[in-house]
């Protein structure tokens, strides 16, 4: 049981916002509530059941004599634990476990917990920025934005707190600002950023440059491009990437730290009630081939495809109505946490929902899971 051991470790560093002598060990609170939610659980109510019904395999790694408490104190104690604390140390745990593949896209994006609002106290639905390494499918961590606040300030407080060295950064279009370019790269990381109408010096500098020398196929400058096909349900998704070295001429270019290298690609999607086509602009520190660029402007979306919607479908983050203290934090972190484990244990054969089915019912996968064996 060397993991088990390693984690109940972990969770004695979390500090236990309970006066006195509590009846409970925080350290089963905590280990009991992350089995349950990687389980299936979605509510304290959820979390106290499954606890019950696994007090046996509990005994295995904690003591019980105490038994398993109510669901109102788990909600009270997970609703005041500190996030500072409790987020870090599960990060720092689950990369332990699974080392971060050096270079691999890390994809930086925002969600709301859109059930988090509390009409009566007037609290606002949290919104979140979270940081996905894409290649291992390990959810590095997230920062809640501050209500008067927007992304953009809360981006370089997430590049402090998790680590990006060695990795290729990609944020849409709400981070491509001077600032977080200039983070990433003092934090040993090379950025990929979308660039829109936010930064329209820039965005009209890139897009004259494309179109001028996509009317003699880029006969004058040395381009790295990639095409694809792709044709599925109906649909025919034709994408082209192009990626230049940036030119000396480029307007606004000196305002963007260590910019190597500027992008684009073309979406030409081919559907029964008429085609699309979409036109996107980057700019980058790196220069890369044209297929490492593709797979960084298509990896960026694993936050949306592999995090954000299994959080949303799987674990049901839309509908939560954990509201109050630290608890909607909290459980965001667990249910991320989760996903993580769940996304590392691939023996059983199904999607992430049929895992937490088996994690439920079966002790030894149960054991893969959260021991990582």
């Amino acid at each position: 049981m060397e993991r088990s051991a390693s984690l109940i470790e972990k969770l004695n560093t979390v500090s236990d916002p309970r006066p006195g002598e509590p009846i409970y060990p925080l350290v089963n609170i905590l280990f009991m509530t992350i089995c349950a939610v990687i389980a299936g659980a979605d509510d304290f109510v959820a979390i106290a059941k499954f606890a019950n019904t696994k007090k046996e395999w509990f005994s295995k790694f904690l003591d019980m004599t105490a038994g398993v408490p109510s669901h109102d104190r788990f909600n009270a104690i997970l609703n005041a634990v500190k996030p500072e604390e409790f987020e870090p140390m599960l990060l720092e745990w689950i990369t332990q476990l699974h080392k971060i593949t050096d270079g691999q896209v890390i994809a930086i994006d925002g969600k709301t917990l859109r059930r988090s609002y509390d009409t009566a106290t007037g609290k606002a639905a949290i919104h979140m920025v979270s940081a996905w390494a894409t290649a291992n499918h390990i959810s590095l961590g997230q920062t809640v934005v501050d209500a008067k606040s927007n992304e953009i300030t809360a981006i370089p407080k997430l590049l402090e707190i998790i680590d990006v060295s060695g990795g290729l950064v990609t944020i849409d279009a709400m981070g491509c600002q001077t600032e977080i370019a200039a983070k990433i790269v003092d934090e040993g990381a090379d950025y990929c950023l979308a660039v829109k109408g936010n930064q329209p010096t820039l965005h009209e500098g890139i897009k004259a440059f494309f179109l001028d020398h996509l009317e003699d196929d880029f006969a004058r400058i040395e381009v790295f491009e990639h095409h694809t096909k792709e044709t599925d349900h109906g649909r025919v998704d034709e994408r082209s990437y192009y990626l230049c070295k940036v030119p000396s001429d480029l307007p606004d270019a000196s305002r963007w730290k260590n910019l190597s290298a500027i992008g684009m690609s073309i979406n030409n999607t081919e559907r029964r009630k008429g085609d699309e086509i979409a036109v996107r602009y980057y700019i980058l520190s790196k220069t890369l081939e044209g297929e490492s660029f593709a797979c960084a402007v298509r990896n960026h979306w694993g936050i949306e495809n592999s995090c954000h919607w299994q959080l949303d479908v799987t674990f049901g983050e839309d509908q939560c109505r954990i509201r109050k203290g630290h608890g909607d934090e909290n459980f965001s972190t667990l249910r991320r946490t989760a996903l993580s484990l769940l996304k590392q244990e691939k023996t059983a054969k199904c999607g992430v929902k049929n895992r937490r089915l088996t994690a439920g019912w079966d002790d030894d996968y149960m054991e893969k899971v959260v021991f990582s064996r």
